[in-house]
């Protein structure tokens, strides 16, 4: 019978109170994680380990290879040489560390790197010394975790608890190192939606990729999404991860998935591109928010200076205390080209990306790339307190270089945030949740033809209370042309007042204007400029103009060429004052209770 994975990561937490008084809360992780995945591909290989022992026996004296011979018993993308298992180093109490380091030894290279990323042999000296290494080996060999009892996801969701209860004791940020599900199966399926047709062709063969996989979660539901629409699809799982113990995990979790490890690489995306020759159908990922990346500015700024737009930064580089834009710009690299069939991303990103920087900023550069290119085919703005570890507003920006004809030169904006079912107790920051009928309405809207300027859905779910004004759609999707976010930010200048001397020096023909009085306007790149000026300027300030002198340097015309999304301004939602009466009532409630208190003080 499958275990519940909260049951599951109890259990396993259940082991570190072995560890109490000899560990501190914040390094049990490092005992119980690498134990549990020991355990895990134990379990994986128990059913061919002895057809794996015999082949070892036989071939050895041969002098060839090994490799592809034990793999083919085994049956997996890995191995392990030893007779032993866990259980069996307990009959031999006094040298079951020396026995111990030498199984982790006997495991095939990819298997053995997940333990040296863990430093395990180190951690097995230090329980050892501890007189704990016995009773840790003789818990963990009791806890059942064959595929048949755990299926493959519900150990990624234990490994994910389990990190989170590490990270919570040790005060750390529980959420760096995964997404909620609910947000991988809403990001998954838009994806997949939009390459449906594609998608389903018998054995069909596609490509996935995470430039933060962390612990595989986008991964591993991308691939299982994608079986589920076609049982006979080939999904092939790429990975970049930048932390250790979670790089690991996720090397772990291919191993057992049949996918091959060497796909998941260990480093920093930005400064180091674990697959630079890749391109890919489709890619998701959730990056840190707001997280600077001045430890890596020299190879980034070098890149995008020596390589330019052959390279993964052309269009600019964001300012330095936000690199969240730089992974938009690394997965764009990255889409399989449009003649190939093209490229689908989907990526997380806080509110900054959407409006941060004016015209001529690195942001503001990247937005206009993105949106003139037309890459960009919806944004979702989700619920707020949805994620381990923070309650700010986040967004699902969606992008493809293989646009419907409907989509062609068109944003959806998909207002998704009263879609949420609040949860009976928070984990971390996360107080709410996406259900699987809400995302599917979501992905529905999403999905659907774009004829209509815009689309409204009221879906109202009957399990879930609805958290805001009845009259208040629970989602709302509005299309705009690729234009509608720019604008032209042109300067205005005035003349000189008779008499009034300026310090500037004006170049021969240029008009002289007074610096006191410069002023600018942004301009709709969907409005004709000097409609504009003669509606919005010239009745208030008869005698301006436009500086002609200062233009843009990608299109030569006059002013500075800015894009920005505001979301919340598209979907405001007008809510009436609460009538005079009502607030005089609380009012009068809070000078009573005023009153009441200072009796106290006087008192």
């Amino acid at each position: 019978m499958a275990q519940n994975f909260s049951e599951l990561a109890n259990l396993i937490w259940s082991v570190a109170e072995l560890l109490r008084g000899d560990y501190k809360q914040a390094d049990y992780g490092k005992v119980v994680l690498p134990f549990t995945l020991l355990r895990r591909l134990e379990c994986v290989l128990e059913p061919t380990k002895d057809a794996v022992l015999a082949e070892f026996a036989k071939r050895k004296p041969e002098g060839v290879n090994l490799e592809p011979f034990l793999k083919r018993k085994s049956g997996r993308a890995f191995y392990n040489t030893s007779a032993f298992t866990l259980h069996g180093l307990l009959a031999d109490p006094k040298n079951i560390k020396h026995n111990l380091v030498e199984y982790i030894g006997d495991f095939s290279d990819d298997a053995r790197d997940v333990f040296e990323r863990f430093k395990f042999v180190e951690r097995v000296a230090e329980l050892d010394e501890k007189d704990l290494l016995f009773q840790v080996v003789q818990e963990f060999a009791k806890v059942d975790l064959h595929p048949d009892t755990v299926p493959n996801e519900t150990m990624g969701l234990a490994f994910e608890e389990l990190i989170r209860k590490f990270a919570e004791a040790s005060n750390e940020t529980a959420g760096e190192h995964f997404t909620p599900r609910e947000v991988i199966q809403l990001i998954v399926h838009c994806l997949f939606a939009g390459d449906d047709e594609a998608l389903s062709k018998p054995g069909v063969v596609r490509t996935m990729y995470d430039p933060t996989a962390g612990t595989g979660g986008i991964l591993s539901v991308g691939e299982a999404v994608a079986r589920s629409i076609n049982k006979t699809a080939i999904v092939r799982l790429f990975g970049q991860e930048l932390n250790d113990e979670s790089y690991a995990i996720c090397k772990a979790d291919m191993l057992i998935k049949g996918q091959d490890p060497k796909n998941i690489v260990r480093g920093n995306t930005l400064s180091a591109d674990g697959f630079p020759q890749d391109k890919f159908d489709y890619q998701a990922s959730n990056p840190p928010f707001g997280v600077d990346w001045k430890k890596v500015q020299d190879q980034v700024k070098n890149e995008h200076l020596s390589k330019g737009y052959a390279g993964r930064f052309g269009p600019e580089l964001p300012r330095i205390n936000d690199g969240s834009m730089l992974f938009l710009l690394h997965l764009i690299s990255k889409m399989r080209p449009a003649s190939e069939g093209g490229g689908r991303i989907g990526i997380v990103l806080n509110g900054s990306p959407l409006f941060t920087g004016d015209t001529t900023s690195g942001e503001s550069d990247i937005r206009r790339y993105v949106l003139e290119n037309d890459l960009l085919e919806a944004i979702v703005a989700l619920p707020n307190d949805l994620f381990y570890n923070t309650g700010i507003a986040t967004y699902v920006w969606l992008l493809s270089n293989h646009k419907r004809a409907d989509r062609k030169g068109k944003v959806q904006l998909i207002d998704a945030t009263r879609m949420y079912a609040k949860m009976q107790k928070s984990m971390g920051n996360k107080r709410v949740r996406i259900t699987e009928e809400q995302i599917a309405e979501i992905v529905k809207v999403y999905s659907g033809n774009l004829k209509d300027a815009t689309f409204e859905s009221e879906f109202i779910d009957p399990k879930v209370a609805v958290p805001t004004e009845p009259e208040a759609p629970r989602i709302v999707s509005k299309i705009f042309e690729n234009k509608f976010f720019g604008y032209r930010k042109v300067t205005v200048d005035r003349p000189i007042a008779p008499g009034k001397v300026v310090k500037v020096k004006f170049k021969k023909g240029q008009t002289p204007y007074d610096p006191e009085l410069r002023d600018t306007e942004q301009v709709p790149l969907l409005e004709d400029l000097g409609t504009y000026i003669r509606r919005e300027v010239l009745p208030h300030v008869p005698d301006a103009w436009v500086n002609g002198d200062i233009t843009d340097e990608k299109d030569g015309k006059v002013g500075k060429v800015g894009y920005e999304i505001n979301f919340n301004r598209y979907f405001y939602v007008y809510k009436a004052p609460r009538k005079p009466e009502i607030i005089a009532e609380e009012i009068r409630e809070m000078e009573k209770r005023f009153v009441e208190l200072m009796k106290g003080v006087v008192a």
